[in-house]
């Protein structure tokens, strides 16, 4: 069963096909997910421009974090103001804190794998 496409916004982007951030983003085009990129520096990943900065994006279903819990204090107004559905952390980025005030927001705080809710048709 085809699932309903979901934007996603990548924060913790990388170019480099050795991150989990560059196969989330291949993983997430190929099953037809439109995708937002964020990232410390630009590139492409599979047609997509990773941006810098924090770049406005509307209707964001879901994002996923590939920065740890330190590096997301910095992003937490940004994440909160696009008023996504849910909040991916994926392993290595767990934050009780910030899922939390996520909570409080109505924003569903989920601790797994990106590549494995994409795999197993989860997402």
């Amino acid at each position: 069963m085809k699932q309903q496409p979901k934007k996603t916004l990548i924060i913790g982007a990388s170019d480099n096909p050795a991150r989990y951030s560059y196969l989330a983003i291949n993983k997430l085009m190929a099953n037809g997910h439109p995708v937002v990129a964020v990232g410390r520096k630009k590139g492409v990943v599979a047609g997509i421009h990773i941006e810098t900065g924090s770049p406005y994006v509307d209707d964001i279903d879901t994002i996923g974090l590939y920065i740890n819990p330190e590096v997301q204090v910095a992003y937490y107004d940004y994440i909160l103001s696009l008023h996504p559905k849910r909040i991916i952390f994926n392993p290595g980025t767990e934050n009780p804190a910030f899922q939390e005030l996520a909570a409080r927001q109505g924003i569903q705080g989920l601790q797994a794998c990106m590549l494995v809710l994409l795999s197993t048709n989860q997402y």
